[in-house]
C-alpha cells in the first residue's frame, strides 16, 4: 500500500484545508500564529510533505473558524466521488 499522502484521496483533504484557511482570509502564518506552531507546519500540511491527524485536524478546523464534522463530511464526500470502489468496500455504495 502507498503512503496515502500521496494519492488522489489526500489531495481532496489538502485542497479542502487550504480552501478553508483561505475562506478565512488567513495566511500559512496568521493560522501558524492562532495555532502556535512554526508557519512551515501549515505549508507541510498543506502541500502533504507532513501527514495530519485527527486532533490537528479538528484545532486546524476551529482556528478557521469553520465545523470539523462539516469539513469532515465534505472531505469524505470528495474522496467518494474520487474512488467509488471504496466507498462500496466501506458499505456506502449498495
Amino acid at each position: 500500500m502507498r503512503k496515502s499522502t500521496h494519492s488522489s484521496e489526500y489531495a481532496v483533504l489538502r485542497r479542502r484545508l487550504v480552501g478553508i484557511r483561505t475562506a478565512a482570509e488567513l495566511s500559512q502564518r496568521g493560522l501558524a500564529r492562532l495555532l502556535g506552531v512554526p508557519h512551515s507546519w501549515v505549508a507541510k500540511v498543506e502541500s502533504g510533505e507532513r501527514r495530519i491527524d485527527l486532533v490537528e485536524f479538528a484545532w486546524f478546523c476551529d482556528a478557521c473558524g469553520v465545523s470539523a464534522a462539516d469539513v469532515s463530511r465534505d472531505i469524505l464526500t470528495g474522496i467518494a466521488r474520487a474512488r467509488p470502489k471504496l466507498s462500496r468496500k466501506l458499505g456506502g455504495g449498495r
